[in-house]
């Protein structure tokens, strides 16, 4: 063998001392993986948050959606005259009693027609009487031989044709009459202006609304339900009401229900009367209608987000001795963020909330309480499904 030079065995040295070093350190590391044990993560415990399932009576109910009507709604306009505005009396929000007066046309040209067939009608009254005296002394004549038989029959029709065209004369002032009195237009009801059209000036035809009046001492809240809730909702049956517009909730009682659905949307309209002394309730706004059906039974109310629903069941898991154990129950409802089960369980159990996404069957949880659950409000259940009506025309 050669000879070794110095650096070749420097280098040699440095060589065998990193060797040795990686060997040691290898060793150390695998003697500390040694000492801390073989626990596995997947077995480590897993923090969730629980709430405990109350015991409670669900009852299925319906929740529609209606609107507020009123008793009477009239659209105030002429009928058959044409002219222009000449006063205005009432606007939105005005309270008028039946028969006042809340808008006048100019309609000198109708009041001018009827004087002049009144005048017409007076002449020829005159003249039916005379020539209905003039007949009676006639037909005295004929017994006597001093005028012939034809003569006193010409009189008598001459005066029936007289009393004809007086009837036709009276009814076309009557006729002239109703114009005259379409120029004044007065309230057919006690109520209340919601809308105002038209102002001084403007001219109209027949048929043309001006003011639109409404009458909701009495206030009928309309829906339109599916056939499948037909006997939900038959006359008499109680229901909730909540109004939207003021937050008003109350109950009462179905007042009508139509006897056949509407072909188009297979729907049965339905209307509640409501009173409504104050005029307190807006018309035309909506309400909550909610219908119970079928029987009170025993359920668990459990947070809505606790379990993951599809169809007709639910799946949740319970925490049992820190062990998470999977469950699957049947729906029976929901109102809020709250899910109501058939009650497979215990009332009481703890039902994880937050954290079921990294669980499965069998794992070792951590579970921490949510809230106080002692202070919690008592709950009454309403159903989430909204049905939405046909609006009203």
């Amino acid at each position: 063998m050669g000879h070794v030079t110095r650096a070749q065995r420097w280098v040699l040295g440095v060589g065998g001392v990193i060797v040795v070093g990686a060997l040691g350190g290898g060793a150390a590391l695998l003697r500390r993986a040694e000492g801390v044990g073989a626990t596995a993560l997947s077995e480590e415990p897993r923090g969730v948050t629980v709430t405990p399932a109350h015991a409670t009576r669900y009852r299925p109910s319906r929740r529609f959606v209606g609107t507020l009507e009123p008793w009477q709604r009239a659209d105030i306009g002429p009928q058959l005259v044409s002219a222009y505005v000449e006063t205005v009396l009432v606007r939105p929000g005005d309270a008028v009693k039946r028969g006042q007066v809340v808008t006048t046309l100019d309609c000198r040209s109708a009041s001018a027609g009827n004087r002049s067939v009144a005048m017409q009608a007076r002449a020829l009254d005159e003249r039916q009487r005379a020539l209905a005296s003039e007949a009676a002394r006639v037909q005295d004549l004929v017994g006597g031989g001093y005028v012939s038989r034809n003569e006193a029959e010409q009189k008598r029709a001459q005066s029936a044709a007289a009393d004809a065209q007086l009837a036709a004369l009276k009814a076309q002032l009557a006729g002239k009459t109703l114009e005259v009195n379409d120029c004044t237009l007065r309230a057919p009801f006690d109520g209340e202006i919601v809308r105002r059209r038209i102002d001084p000036g403007s001219f109209v035809r027949p048929g043309e609304a001006l003011l639109t009046l409404i009458d909701r001492g009495l206030v009928r809240v309309t829906a339109d339900v599916p056939e499948a809730d037909f006997s939900a909702v038959a006359p008499g049956a109680e229901v909730e009401l909540r109004m939207m517009a003021t937050g008003r909730a109350m109950t009462a009682r179905v007042s009508r229900r139509a006897a056949a659905a509407n072909p188009m949307t297979r729907t049965l309209h339905v209307e509640i009367d409501v009173p409504d002394p104050e005029r307190a309730l807006p018309v035309g706004t909506t309400a909550e209608v909610r219908a119970e059906v079928g029987e009170a039974q025993e359920a668990l109310e459990i947070p809505l987000r606790a379990a993951t629903v599809r169809g007709g069941k639910a799946s949740l898991f319970l925490v049992e001795e820190d062990v998470a154990r999977s469950v699957t129950v049947q729906v029976l409802g929901e109102a809020g963020k709250s899910l109501f089960v058939t009650p497979d369980f215990p009332a009481g159990s703890l039902v994880v909330v937050e954290g079921r996404g990294q669980l499965a069957n069998g794992n070792v949880v951590r579970a921490k309480v949510e809230g106080d659950v002692s202070k919690r409000p008592p709950h009454t259940p309403i159903p989430a499904a909204v049905i939405p009506a046909v609006p009203p025309r």
